[in-house]
């Protein structure tokens, strides 16, 4: 996975390499699934949602440009597996997760493997996680229609966002940084992701 898939497309961060090594995917996908687990495409995890490529994971959490001593939010739990990569990457993941029946999984999954420096919550991702902010990055896991004001409100004076954002079937990559009291933006590539449900996001 880490030599066909992420280097040859240009995920060189060295840390972002480390965590993809170490945390084992196989564990985030359903037993149906194991043989299929690193290979070069999302996969269902049940309740309409998906577990992302590998390289979309990567590219995201490369484009935080994290240190090791941020806090993080993600919006869209899933399976897990994004919090975990950016759990070996960053003080403290806080995330949130729309559909109870996923939090609930990945929480005990993430247990399960030691993680102790992230906090799951199951509520609308589309407003945030007001309580532990402001974040130093956030990192959305489901595609939005506009970047929703609660998370630009919630970015810290030198935060970035990494957002899928578009229409129901296909979106951009979009990276939003706060620069000297400004938004700025730029499109990292085309994908797809599911919607971002929710109060600022697509509606039920």
């Amino acid at each position: 996975m880490i030599k066909e898939q992420l280097i040859p497309r240009g995920i060189n961060n060295p840390r972002v390499l480390a965590a993809f090594a170490k945390v084992p995917r196989h564990k985030f996908v359903p037993e149906r699934y194991l043989d299929s687990a690193y290979g070069d495409f999302p996969l269902s995890i049940g309740a309409g949602q998906t577990i992302s490529q590998p390289y979309i994971v990567a590219l995201m959490t490369q484009e935080l440009g994290l240190s090791g001593k941020e806090t993080i939010l993600e919006i869209g739990t899933g399976s897990g597996y994004q919090a975990a990569i950016l759990a070996e990457l960053v003080k403290k993941v806080y995330s949130v997760e729309r559909i109870a029946e996923l939090g609930k999984k990945a929480k005990r999954r993430l247990e399960v493997l030691g993680y102790k420096n992230i906090q799951i919550k199951i509520a609308d991702g589309t407003g945030g996680w007001q309580e532990f902010a402001p974040y130093d990055g956030i990192i959305a896991t489901a595609a939005a229609p506009t970047i929703p004001q609660p998370l630009i409100e919630q970015l810290n004076a030198r935060g970035r966002m990494v957002i899928p954002v578009g229409g129901s079937f296909s979106q951009v990559l979009t990276k939003i940084e706060k620069r000297k009291g400004k938004i700025v933006s730029g499109e990292i590539c085309g994908c797809v992701f599911v919607p971002l449900k929710g109060q600022f996001g697509w509606k039920e």
